[in-house]
C-alpha cells in the first residue's frame, strides 16, 4: 500500500519507500532504538525569535500570533484563515534563551504536575491556625498594644517607663537638641518592643506570609499566563558536566565533535527546542545500535541543529496555542485551584499532560463550550505534532470540525472524507492482508453499536459473515472488495452467484466452503447480513465515490487543486513518527461519521498494539465519540497500555454512551475529566468512581447557660442587653466519616465555568485523588 508522505522542502534527503520504510540521511527520526521507560530529555521551546507574521484580518476575535516560521508549503492547502480557531492574544515578543529554559529546575513532582520551574510547597501543618481565628487575633493584639503606647504616651500609666531616659541622660542635656534626638530613639525603642510583644502574641508574621503569598498568586492568576514561561533572572550556569547546554550525554559517549558543533547552534540562536529534543532521540537511537555512532556525528557535522530531520523537513509547528516542555514531554492544560478541596501538593501549580498519563487512555465529558477541544484535545494534539517532529511520538486526530483541533500546516496528512479535494483515501480494511482481522474491524465498525441486538451479543457473527464473503473474494480478485463490491455481495445475487463461479473455474475449494457456510447462517440467521447490508449502504453514496478503495485496486485522481492520485492512509503506518489529521464529514452524513469514527478506533487500538516497533507513543485523540464506545472497543482500550499508546476521548454526555457501557468506560480509561454544566446523573457517574476518603469533622453544639447565683444571673442579664443573645456554653465533637471526594451535586452545581474535575493515572499505577483545574491558565 502506498503510504507515501509529501516532502515539504527540497533537499532533505528524505524518501518513503512502499515498504513503508522512512529515510533521512544517515539517520532517520522513525529509525528509533526500545522504547526508553523514562520520559526523553528535550527542550521545550527554541531560542530566537519568530520572524514578524502578517497581521491577520480583524474579525472580532483575539489576533493570532505565530511563535515560529513556516518551513515549508503544507502537503494541503490551508483553510481561509477566518475559519481558524482564534490564538491567544498575548504573546511575549521573544522566546527566552533556550540555554536558561534548559537549565530551569525540573523537580520530580506527583502526576499530572507541570514540573518546569516547579517549587512543592512545604508540608501541611496540622496545628495551622484557620485564616478567621489568625486574622482577629491579628487585630485584637493590635487594638491591644495600641491602647498600651496611648496609655504610657499620656501618662495614665504614670512615668516609671522613662526613668532609664532620665538615669542615663545628663542633666546638661535638658532642653538640647541632642536630648530631644535620645529622646524620640528611646521613644521609639520602648514603642518598637511593644509592637514586638504583640506581634508575636498575634502572629503577625503568619499573617504578613499568608496575605503576600495569596496577593502573589492571585496577580499570577489575573495576568494571562504568556506562552512561554521564561525564567524571572538567568538561572546560573551549572559545571559542565551537568549543563544541558554542552551536551555531556554525547560528550560521554564519544560524540565529543558533534557536541561541540550543537553547543555552538545553541548558544549562537539557530536551535529549536524541537531541534534539541530531536537530536536528543537521536541520539537515543545511537546508544542503542553504537554502530550508528559515525553515521549520526558526520550527520551533526554536516548540518547542525537541523541534523536528524523529520521526513517533511519541518523544525517547528507555524503555530503554538499552548505551554509545552519537550524535555519532559508535557502540554500545560491549567492551573489547580488553591482551595483546600484540593490536595495540598497540587494546590495552586500548573496541571499538564504527557505520555505516561496518556498512556492510560482519557475520557473528557461536558457540553458544548466548556474547553473540551479549544482547551484540552487541542493543546494535546499540538504537543503530539511538536513529539512528532522529533521523533517521539505519532498522533492521529479526528474530529468534524477539523481545524479546530490544528491547521493544516501542522499535519503531514490530512483526509478529508467525502470531500473531492482529499489528497488521501483512508484504507477500509486497516492496511491488513487477513480477511479474519479485516472483517473484525470492519464490523465493529458497522454493527458494533447495535450488539446487544445481535445473536450472541457481540460482532463477532457479524465479522464471521464479513470474513466468509471477503475471503474468497480476495482469492478470486487478489484484493478485498471495494465498498460497492461489498454491498453487492451482501445483497446476494447476482454478485454473489458471480463469486461462486470464479471460484469454481479457480479451482478453490476452501473458499467455496467459505461461502457455503455463509449462506447457510444467512438462512438461519438473515437478520445479520441485512444490517450490514444497511450500514455499509451509508458508505455508499456518491459523495464517498472514490474513497475507501482497497489496496490493489486501480487508484483514483482527486478532483480538486493538482487533481493528483488520492494515496490511501491506515494506521498501520504509525510506526512511523506521523501528523494525522482526519476530518469526518459530521454535518452532511452524520450516521456515517459515526461508522468511520468505530472504524478509526477500532483500526487503531487493532494496528497500535500489533506495531513491530513500539519506541513510538502512538495517540488517537477522538474530539466527540458519540456511539463509538462498544464492549469491543473497551476491550481495545484496556490493551493500548501494553502497546506504548493511548485514546484521548471527548464527550457531550454519557448518554451518547450505552447505559451498561458507561461504569465499565469510566474504569477502562485512567485520566478522567468532567467539565462544568453536566448533568447531575453524569455527575453521579463521576462521584461513584472517584469514591470517598476518610474526613475529621468538628460538630459544635451549643447550651444555654443557667444559674441560681444572683451576680451571675445579672452579668449574664447584662450580657444579654449587650448582645441580644443568651449566654451558651460551646461544645465540639470530633470524629472520622467516609464522605464522597466530590459529591454528584458539586460536580453538577458548584462548578465555575472554564473549571474542572480530573484525576490521573500513570502507566506505572500511580493514581491522584480528583483535582479542581482552571482550565487554560
Amino acid at each position: 500500500m502506498d503510504m507515501g508522505l509529501p516532502h515539504r522542502k527540497q533537499g532533505t534527503g528524505g524518501a518513503h519507500d512502499s515498504g513503508g520504510t522512512w529515510h533521512e540521511g544517515p539517520m532517520a527520526p522513525g529509525d528509533q532504538g526500545p522504547r526508553d521507560s523514562a520520559p526523553q530529555p528535550a527542550p521545550p521551546r527554541p531560542a530566537t525569535p519568530p520572524p514578524p507574521r502578517e497581521a491577520p484580518r480583524d474579525t472580532g476575535q483575539p489576533g493570532q500570533q505565530g511563535t515560529g516560521p513556516g518551513p515549508g508549503p503544507a502537503s494541503v492547502g490551508p483553510a481561509p484563515l477566518e475559519s481558524a480557531p482564534p490564538m491567544p492574544g498575548t504573546a511575549p515578543s521573544s522566546r527566552p534563551p533556550l540555554a536558561d529554559w534548559l537549565r530551569m529546575p525540573r523537580p520530580e513532582a506527583g502526576p499530572g504536575i507541570w514540573r518546569c520551574g516547579y517549587r512543592p510547597r512545604p508540608p501541611e501543618d496540622p496545628e495551622r491556625t484557620p485564616a478567621r481565628q489568625l486574622i482577629s487575633g491579628a487585630i485584637v493584639s493590635f487594638l491591644i498594644g495600641w491602647l498600651v503606647w496611648s496609655l504610657l504616651w499620656n501618662g495614665y500609666l504614670g512615668g516609671y517607663w522613662l526613668w532609664p531616659l532620665d538615669l542615663f541622660t545628663p542633666d546638661s542635656w535638658g532642653g538640647t537638641f541632642g536630648f530631644a534626638v535620645l529622646s524620640y530613639v528611646y521613644y521609639a525603642m520602648v514603642l518598637g518592643i511593644i509592637a514586638g510583644i504583640f506581634a508575636r502574641v498575634g502572629h503577625w508574621d503568619e499573617v504578613f506570609r499568608r496575605v503576600k503569598g495569596r496577593v502573589l498568586r492571585g496577580g499570577a492568576s489575573a495576568k494571562k499566563a504568556p506562552l512561554y514561561e521564561a525564567p524571572q533572572q538567568p538561572v546560573p550556569e551549572p559545571p559542565p558536566h551537568a549543563d544541558p547546554v554542552e551536551w555531556p550525554e554525547l560528550r560521554g559517549g564519544g560524540a565529543g565533535d558533534a557536541a561541540d558543533r550543537l553547543a555552538a547552534e545553541l548558544r549562537g540562536g539557530r536551535m529549536t527546542d524541537v531541534d534539541h529534543a530531536r537530536i536528543q532521540r537521536a541520539w537515543q537511537s545511537v546508544r542503542a545500535r553504537p554502530n550508528r555512532l559515525t553515521a549520526f556525528t558526520d550527520n551533526v557535522l554536516a548540518k547542525g541543529a537541523a541534523a536528524c530531520l523529520h521526513p517533511s523537513g519541518e523544525r517547528d509547528l507555524p503555530l503554538r496555542a499552548a505551554r509545552h516542555d519537550l524535555s519532559l514531554r508535557q502540554v500545560r492544560i491549567g492551573t489547580a485551584a488553591d482551595e483546600e478541596r484540593n490536595p495540598h501538593e497540587y494546590r495552586g501549580v500548573g496541571v499538564a499532560l504527557d505520555p505516561s498519563v496518556l498512556g492510560t487512555s482519557a475520557l473528557a465529558v461536558g457540553p458544548p463550550g466548556t474547553g473540551k477541544t479549544s482547551k484540552l484535545a487541542r493543546p494535546v494534539v499540538e504537543s503530539l505534532c511538536l513529539q512528532a517532529l522529533a521523533g517521539q511520538a505519532a498522533v492521529l486526530a479526528v474530529s468534524a470540525g477539523g481545524r479546530q483541533l490544528a491547521p493544516d500546516e501542522c499535519f503531514d496528512v490530512v483526509i478529508r472524507l467525502g470531500r473531492p479535494g482529499s489528497e488521501y483515501d483512508l484504507d477500509l480494511y486497516g492496511g491488513t492482508t487477513d480477511p479474519d482481522e479485516a472483517a473484525g474491524m470492519l464490523a465493529e465498525a458497522l454493527v458494533g453499536d447495535l450488539v446487544s441486538s445481535l445473536p450472541g451479543g457481540d460482532s463477532r457473527r457479524a465479522a464471521t459473515c464479513l470474513a466468509q464473503l471477503i475471503g474468497p473474494f480476495a482469492a478470486v480478485h487478489g484484493r478485498f472488495p471495494a465498498v460497492p463490491e461489498l454491498r453487492e455481495l451482501l445483497d446476494g445475487a447476482p454478485a454473489f452467484d458471480a463469486l461462486r463461479a470464479a471460484l469454481r473455474e479457480a479451482g478453490q475449494a476452501a473458499q467455496l466452503r467459505e461461502l457455503d457456510a455463509y449462506e447457510r447462517q444467512s438462512g438461519r440467521t438473515g437478520e445479520v447480513p441485512a444490517l450490514l447490508a444497511d450500514r455499509i449502504a451509508l458508505l455508499d453514496r456518491p459523495a464517498f465515490a472514490g474513497f475507501f478503495r482497497p489496496e490493489g485496486m486501480a487508484p483514483e485522481k482527486s478532483e480538486g487543486p493538482g487533481e493528483g492520485v488520492r494515496r490511501p492512509f491506515s494506521p498501520r503506518a504509525m510506526e512511523h513518527p506521523l501528523r494525522v489529521r482526519i476530518d469526518l464529514p459530521e454535518h452532511a452524513h452524520a450516521e456515517a461519521s459515526r461508522v468511520l469514527a468505530r472504524l478509526l478506533l477500532a483500526q487503531f487500538t487493532e494496528c497500535a498494539v500489533s506495531r513491530g516497533d513500539q519506541s513510538l507513543f502512538a495517540c488517537l485523540v477522538l474530539d466527540d465519540a458519540t456511539q463509538t464506545i462498544t464492549p469491543q472497543a473497551l476491550r481495545g482500550l484496556q490493551r493500548l497500555r501494553s502497546g506504548h499508546a493511548g485514546v484521548l476521548l471527548t464527550l457531550r454526555a454519557l448518554d451518547d454512551v450505552p447505559e451498561p457501557l458507561r461504569g465499565p468506560l469510566l474504569g477502562a480509561v485512567g485520566c478522567r475529566m468532567v467539565c462544568s454544566g453536566v448533568t447531575p446523573w453524569d455527575a453521579e457517574r463521576f462521584a461513584e468512581v472517584w469514591g470517598t476518603e476518610w474526613v475529621e469533622t468538628r460538630t459544635v453544639t451549643n447550651r444555654q447557660l443557667v444559674s441560681d447565683e444572683p451576680v451571675t444571673r445579672v452579668l449574664h442579664a447584662v450580657r444579654r442587653l449587650a448582645t441580644g443573645k443568651y449566654v451558651t456554653a460551646e461544645s465540639v465533637t470530633v470524629r472520622s466519616e467516609q464522605r464522597e471526594r466530590w459529591s454528584a451535586s458539586d460536580l453538577a452545581n458548584e462548578l465555575r465555568p472554564e473549571h474542572a474535575v480530573l484525576s490521573f493515572t500513570t502507566v506505572r499505577g500511580e493514581r491522584t485523588p480528583p483535582i479542581l483545574t482552571k482550565l487554560g491558565e
